[in-house]
């Protein structure tokens, strides 16, 4: 089955093919850097970083760019509000994406372009565009023209009569036209600045993107990416802009995730109401939110709640588990000794399955299903000779649609660890501490010392936890 994604500017599925035989070139729009990540950014974040995972696992040789914001009113106001450099804001805040999205499981992409290290290939696109008449200065700043470019509203729907209809026009505007965007703001005093041959500025947040993509993926590309709030205007303004420098559709595949909500609104900074990543991870491990931000297809709005992200808590408890058990029940087995183990673990029904979701238009939840379906076999298995060889294949083809998700990053046994200690957190439990106990208990039980045995376990008791004596070894929980 060939590989269908849903294309903005179509507003259809369509086959992909790319541009270049076996070569993506990608393009995401990341943050701007003036505060943490909110549970939005992680969902972009995620679903890009799983479309990067399954081109990669189809064969495909990816650049990938996800550039950083890292010039923009809100860095200045922020910096303003602090009492420091804008810089050292922007030092922060990449640095503390880069610890949120880590948790998270984020591949690296290719290239993380900032954009005031472009500012160079920025004025050479502005500088076309006024040498097309497609741009103007005025005061010091430069501005699109939308009305050269024909095309405009191609990607939104929107209608420019009906929006000029709507628009604001500023006592005093610069503009030409209200919907007319800038390219290149005039600096005021104390902001950082650029020199331009329009004075000193710095540039508008859509030129940002159309730079960074041309300079790293060429006049054309394949796939660019980002929120459902960018389809307007960020994308449709970089569309015009690119259009108009170079005379050719910058993007062949226009993707967008869909909102985050909460009671039936978009999670934003705007209305308050969202939820940074670092007060999710207080109460969810990681790849708790990762599993639940994949459960809907990532089209679909999906709805923020405790429920919900208990329900995922839930659902990666018991791949943790079947993982383990499954790996338990293979024991030592030498997979290099099974024949065509790989085409095997390719052609396996869960792979097959697995395929035919993502090959979808990505369809995660799909995908999710059919693992919770093999998980049923895979924890059912018994474990015999040849048995243990196809439990040995399925547990293979499972764990390798996981990682193709971003999950199972973790040894269960880490996972379990960090469950328990994200769950606990507010009981200040020492785990190495509890661990280490049970090990003195089993040390002391062997050496037949069973004053200190009990010892260990009346300390343990004291701290709130029962345990038990398996086969699988010493098993512990909270009272």
């Amino acid at each position: 089955m060939s590989l269908l994604i849903f294309n903005t500017l179509t507003r259809k599925k369509e086959e992909f093919v790319p541009l270049r035989a076996n070569q993506i070139g990608m393009y995401v729009c990341g943050v701007t850097v003036y505060d943490y990540c909110h549970v939005g950014h992680a969902r972009a974040a995620i679903v890009f970083d799983t479309f990067y995972r399954y081109f990669q696992y189809l064969g495909y040789e990816v650049r990938f760019v996800r550039n950083f914001t890292d010039i923009d009113d809100k860095i200045i106001n922020r910096a303003n509000e602090e009492g420091i450099d804008w810089q050292e804001v922007t030092r922060k805040y990449i640095k503390a994406f880069y610890e949120d999205m880590g948790q998270l499981n984020i591949a690296t992409p290719t290239e993380e372009p900032k954009a005031t290290d472009h500012i160079p290939e920025m004025l050479e696109m502005i500088q076309s565009l006024v040498d097309q008449d497609k741009a103007y200065e005025s005061g010091g700043d430069v501005f699109y023209s939308i009305k050269s470019f024909k095309d405009y509203g191609c990607l939104s729907g929107k209608n420019i009569d009906d929006l000029q209809s709507g628009a604001r026009v500023e006592v005093n505007d610069t503009k030409r036209d209200p919907l007319d965007f800038a390219l290149w703001k005039k600096s005021k005093p104390g902001e950082p600045f650029w020199e331009s041959p329009w004075g000193p500025g710095r540039p508008g947040w859509h030129i940002e993107c159309s730079a960074m993509s041309k300079k790293y993926l060429g006049d054309t590309f394949d796939i660019h990416g980002g929120g459902k709030d960018l389809v307007f205007p960020h994308h449709e303004n970089e569309i015009a802009q690119s259009c108009g420098c170079t005379g050719q559709q910058p993007v062949r595949y226009w993707v967008h995730n869909g909102f985050v909500n909460i009671d039936k609104e978009k999670m934003s900074k705007s209305l308050g109401n969202f939820f940074t990543i670092r007060e999710v991870y207080k109460k969810y491990h990681p790849e708790v939110l990762r599993l639940f931000l994949i459960s809907s297809h990532y089209r679909s709005p999906i709805d923020f709640s405790e429920k919900n992200l208990e329900d995922a808590t839930k659902v990666l408890s018991r791949f943790y588990e079947g993982l383990a058990g499954a790996r338990k029940k293979i024991g030592n087995l030498d997979l290099t000794s099974i024949p065509n183990f790989q085409e095997k673990v390719k052609s396996h029904a869960l792979t097959k399955k697995f395929e035919t979701a993502m090959n979808d238009d990505l369809n995660t939840a799909v995908a999710i299903a059919h693992m919770n379906e093999e998980l049923r076999n895979l924890n059912s298995a018994v474990p015999g000779k040849n048995e243990t060889e196809d439990l040995a294949i399925a547990t293979a083809a499972w764990e390798a649609a996981g990682q193709i998700l971003g999950l199972f990053s973790r040894t269960p046994e880490t996972f379990e660890k960090e469950l328990f200690e994200t769950k606990n957190r507010d009981l200040d439990l020492d785990v190495n501490k509890i661990e280490q106990l049970i090990a003195d208990r089993n040390s002391a039980r062997q050496s037949k010392n069973w004053a200190e045995a009990d010892r260990c376990r009346d300390d343990l008791t004291q701290m709130g936890i029962l345990i038990e004596d398996t086969p699988n070894g010493t098993e512990w929980k909270l009272k």
